[in-house]
C-alpha cells in the first residue's frame, strides 16, 4: 500500500516536471526503476526502514533537486509554519536555506538570539549540538534546532574569511518580530529600519515618515534593509511605490504566460525628492532586493553597503491532501532594468564591507552607517 502511494506520488511529480526530462525519457519505466530500488532497499538494506520515512525524503529530495528554495512540508511542519507566521514563535530567530548540503544562514533577525550571539548572515551551519547537518533535508536541520524556550543549543559554524570553525551557544527565545523601526540621527536624518515585509510594513513606515516629516530639519533619509530576509512581495511594491513618482517596479516571469506580470509605481513621493540612501548588504534578500533594486534602477536612491543575497524566485505554498503543502518556486523577480536577481543580487553604488568581528547593525561599531551619515553630512 505504501508502495503504491509512493509510486503514485511520485508519478504525479514526474508528470508535472516532465519538461525537465528529454523527450527519449520514458517516465513509466523510471517510475518502475524507483520502484525496484524501494524493494531492494526494503528486503535487502541493513536496516529496517522506516517507509514513511522514506517516501518523505524521495518527496523532498525531488523539490530540492529543482532549487534550494521548494521543499516538502510534512503535515506537522506544514502546521508549525503556520504557526509561526502569526508574528510570534520559539526559536533562534534565523532566516535560513540549504547550500552545497549545510544549512546557510540567509539572515538574522534583529533582537533574536542568533543576532545577538554573532551569527552573520552567509554563515555556513555545519552541526547542531554536534550533530553533522551534512546529508540532512533542510527540514532535517530545522527541527534540530528548534527546541522548548529557554533552552540551550550549539551550532558550528563557518564563515568565509575564517579558517577555524565557529562556536555559538544560544538560547532558544519567543521572537516578537517587529518589522519598522525608526529614529532621527543628528537632527536631519531620518532613519527607518525595516526587518521584514510582513502585513503591516507598508503602514508602518508611512506613519513612522509623517512623524519625521514633521521636523522641517530633516533633509535626507536612511533606509536600512541590512539583514532583511524579505517576505510579502506586495509590501515590497507598496514600499518601492513611496519613493517613486513612475515607472516599472518589478516584474515576474513564470512558466505560464498568462502569469506573468508587471507592477508600476503611481505618481506621489512620500519624502517629496529628498535624498534617499538604503543600506544594503548579504543578509537582504527577495523583497528586500525588489526594493534596493527598483529604487538604484530609477536612480532615486543611492545604494550603499555589500552585494545583496540573490534571492530572486517567488515561492507559493501548495497544500496537499495530506494536510501537508510543497513549496514550490512558481516565478522569478526581475527588475525594472530587466535583470534577474536570482544568484546574482544586487549590487551597491558605494562598497562598503562590514568591520570586525564585534559589528552590530545600528551601535558605534556599524562602520557602513557610520559612512552614511558622514556622506550625507558633506
Amino acid at each position: 500500500m505504501i508502495k503504491k502511494r509512493l509510486l503514485s506520488i511520485l508519478f504525479f511529480y514526474f508528470i508535472l516536471l516532465k519538461g525537465v526530462f528529454s523527450s527519449e525519457t520514458n517516465i513509466y519505466k523510471k517510475i518502475d526503476l524507483f520502484g525496484e530500488v524501494l524493494d531492494k532497499i526494503n528486503r535487502e538494506y541493513v536496516d529496517e526502514v522506516n517507509q514513511s520515512e522514506s517516501m518523505d525524503s524521495a518527496i523532498n529530495g525531488l523539490l530540492q533537486s529543482l532549487d534550494p528554495y521548494s521543499a516538502y512540508m510534512p503535515p506537522e511542519v506544514f502546521d508549525e509554519m503556520q504557526t509561526e507566521t502569526s508574528g510570534e514563535f520559539g526559536g533562534l530567530g534565523i532566516e535560513v536555506t540549504m547550500e552545497s548540503g549545510v544549512v546557510k544562514v540567509i539572515s538574522p533577525i534583529d533582537d533574536t538570539p542568533a543576532s545577538k550571539a554573532g551569527i552573520k548572515a552567509g554563515d555556513y551551519i555545519v552541526k547542531i549540538n554536534n550533530i553533522q547537518v551534512q546529508g540532512k533535508s533542510l527540514n532535517e536541520a530545522v527541527d534540530l534546532m528548534r527546541g522548548p524556550v529557554g533552552s540551550g543549543i550549539e551550532l558550528t559554524v563557518r564563515r568565509r574569511g575564517e579558517k577555524k570553525a565557529l562556536i555559538f551557544n544560544v538560547v532558544r527565545e519567543v521572537i516578537q518580530i517587529q518589522s519598522v523601526k525608526a529614529d532621527l540621527i543628528e537632527k536631519n536624518i531620518g532613519y527607518i529600519r525595516l526587518t521584514s515585509f510582513n502585513e503591516n510594513s507598508g503602514k508602518q513606515i508611512e506613519r513612522k515618515i509623517q512623524e519625521l516629516e514633521k521636523n522641517k530639519a530633516v533633509n535626507s533619509y536612511i533606509l536600512d534593509l541590512r539583514n532583511n530576509p524579505g517576505g510579502l512581495l506586495s509590501q515590497a511594491i507598496k514600499i518601492s511605490d513611496f519613493f517613486l513618482d513612475n515607472g516599472e517596479i518589478v516584474s515576474t516571469k513564470s512558466r505560464k504566460v498568462s502569469e506573468n506580470r508587471k507592477w508600476f509605481a503611481k505618481k506621489g513621493d512620500v519624502i517629496n525628492g529628498k535624498t534617499l540612501v538604503v543600506l544594503i548588504n548579504y543578509g537582504s534578500a527577495s523583497a528586500s532586493e525588489i526594493v534596493a533594486g527598483a529604487l538604484k534602477d530609477h536612480k532615486r536612491a543611492i545604494l550603499i553597503g555589500e552585494n545583496s543575497f540573490g534571492k530572486g524566485s517567488v515561492q507559493s505554498i501548495i497544500p496537499l491532501k495530506n494536510n501537508g503543502a510543497i513549496r514550490l518556486t512558481v516565478a522569478k523577480y526581475y527588475l525594472p532594468s530587466g535583470k534577474s536577481i536570482s544568484e546574482v543580487g544586487v549590487s551597491p553604488d558605494i562598497e562598503v564591507d562590514e568591520e570586525g568581528e564585534e559589528f552590530r547593525i545600528k551601535t558605534e561599531t556599524d562602520n557602513q552607517l557610520n559612512y552614511v551619515i558622514k556622506l550625507l553630512n558633506g
